[in-house]
């Protein structure tokens, strides 16, 4: 249990017990929340119960408080409880319990942090790029989201699957296969033209010649229909591997790799379809087939089959959903989507009602839009194919875990400048590097003290007193706190900024704190210390999904 919700549940048999005595008369309990204040001053938690109490009561807030603190059941691991104005009740953390944490970190090593607020099955479908192309710096974004959400939500108890969407059906894979055909002829010094609503990018051409390279004139002596469905397969197939690759390089995996043209296959579309029709969610209108979202409150209704019989790409994401949560049954599913699907959010949420489900059991994130830059010059198109840039060539430049960091930076819905070049200096400039860095200061503390044979294993943390310790261990003691308000919020951008923030302290308690001297016992204890700053510090960066070097 978090000490946050430790200190709700006293709140909450004070505020019982007042009441039980008469003092203070509300009928109900408001909702308790337990905050950080901004002020060290102030203590390590707040919690503004009196000032919402004092609303209802129409008694001074203070008061409330006073009557709160005294009703209060015994806290031995607080050291100090204060009333404030115009109303908060301050609590300050004991110094041993403080001490305490850090045999209790050693003792948890990279299970640190981990809470339980919920055992559902939760499944996160994220990246799901076309088949038709590389990744883009959007992808990289999207996918480093979905799986710094997937760890998080495990540390919280979540049973999480991850998943990519393969839309592997539909009209644009035939664009895509003809384009391919024609690019593959072209290297062949044929004549042929890239369909209108083809695929021009220059990676086709480099596609192309790996099919010529693999298989020579083969394709020209087959039927065009023939042609078109083995090359367009081959492709499809060598651009899933591409994407593969890159996500492995960005450290990212997936439990599921989903295939749209299952849906169809098994008779999925169909049953989700005449479910819908059996419901009066369909109609046939102007040689289409139409769901009805407009009679849920959408502003218009959304076409499922289009006239030459082909079904949309919301056709096949209802019936994609249906899968997710009738057939494999998931209590709740994220999907992360890039800006370009916002309109698409409205529907999807009117889908659940229809389909007879809860629409709060599927949560849309939208990632925004990335800008690359070189310090202030923005960078648009790639310096090999004058086109956009692909997230392979920024892997290339700045590597995944600087990647992984600035992607995360800033929340899914603001829109990112991710400096290319600030991304790969080596200074405390560069966010990256500084944590990092402190990871490999802490690292090499340890190692002196091991070719040393100095054995801290029993140090005495009791021995813990001056203020940069213990600030430092204020710091550590957050990360359950931070696990869940990004399992809550699903705002993975609160890690870097904590990484960040605990770097700053470990580096200032280094600066102000010897940690290996002639006392003995004292080295002791901050050696125990320093180690519980590398687990607390590794298990972030874990939790990102970055590496934890030990030098640098």
């Amino acid at each position: 249990m978090s000490f946050r919700k430790r200190l709700a549940e006293a709140l909450t048999e004070a505020f019982n017990r007042s009441r039980v005595e008469g003092q203070v008369d509300a009928g109900s309990l408001p909702e308790i929340t337990i905050e950080r204040p901004a002020k060290p001053e102030h203590g390590d938690y707040a919690s503004s119960l009196p000032l919402k109490l004092a609303r209802l009561t129409g008694r001074k807030p203070t008061d409330i408080a006073n009557i709160l603190v005294k009703n209060l059941p015994p806290m031995p691991d607080i050291e100090k409880i204060q009333v404030a104005p115009p109303g908060f009740i301050n609590f300050t953390l004991s110094r041993n319990w403080l001490t305490g944490l850090v045999d209790f970190i050693c003792d948890a090593g990279e299970t640190y942090g981990n809470i339980n607020i919920d055992n559902k099955s939760v499944q996160i479908e994220f990246v799901s790029g076309n088949p038709t192309g590389p990744l883009h710096v959007g992808h990289g974004r999207g996918a480093v989201l979905g799986s710094t959400l997937a760890h998080v939500l495990r540390a919280a108890g979540y049973r999480v699957s991850t998943e990519y969407y393969v839309n592997d059906a539909g009209s644009q894979l035939e664009a895509f296969y003809r384009s391919l055909l024609a690019r593959y002829l072209q290297c062949l010094g044929k004549e042929a033209a890239i369909p209108e609503n083809g695929y021009h990018g220059n990676y086709m051409i480099d596609l192309a010649k790996e099919v010529v390279e693999k298989y020579g004139d083969k394709f020209l002596k087959m039927p065009e229909t023939e042609a078109v469905a083995e090359i367009g397969q081959f492709g499809i197939e060598r651009v899933m591997e591409q994407i593969r690759e890159d996500l492995n390089r960005l450290g990212v995996e997936f439990n599921e790799w989903f295939s749209e043209k299952t849906l169809f296959k098994t008779g999925q579309f169909d049953q989700t379809m005449k479910m819908l029709r059996d419901r009066g969610f369909i109609l046939e209108r102007e040689n289409a087939t139409w769901f009805i979202s407009s009679i849920m409150g959408d502003d218009r209704d959304n076409v499922l089959i289009r006239t030459d019989g082909t079904p949309t790409y919301f056709a096949s994401d209802i019936a994609y959903h249906y899968n997710k949560f009738v057939d494999r049954k998931f209590d709740n599913v994220i999907d992360i989507w890039g800006a370009d699907h916002q309109g698409h959010v409205p529907r999807m949420k009117v889908v659940m009602t229809a389909l007879g489900l809860d629409p709060e059991r599927l949560q849309i994130i939208i990632c925004q839009l990335v800008t690359l830059k070189r310090g202030q010059e923005v960078v648009k198109v790639s310096k090999r194919s004058g086109e956009i840039i692909t997230l392979k060539e920024v892997l290339d430049e700045v590597g995944a875990d600087a990647c992984r960091f600035v992607f995360l930076s800033r929340s899914a819905d603001s829109q990112m400048d991710f400096d290319l070049d600030l991304a790969i200096k080596q200074s405390a400039d560069n966010p990256v590097y500084y944590v990092q860095y402190a990871h490999a200061r802490i690292c090499s503390i340890l190692k002196n003290a091991e070719e040393k044979g100095i054995d801290f294993s029993k140090g005495k943390v009791s021995l813990l007193a001056s203020e940069p310790e213990l600030t430092l261990l204020r710091h550590m003691a957050k990360l359950p706190e931070v696990i869940e308000t990004v399992a809550i919020s699903l705002e993975p951008h609160h890690l870097p900024f904590y990484a960040q923030d605990l770097a700053t302290v470990f580096h200032s308690f280094y600066k102000q704190c010897r940690v290996i001297s002639d006392d003995e016992a004292l080295t002791k204890a901050r050696l125990k210390l320093v180690k519980a700053a590398q687990i607390v510090l590794a298990r972030t960066l874990h939790l990102m999904g970055m590496t934890a070097p030990e030098s640098m």
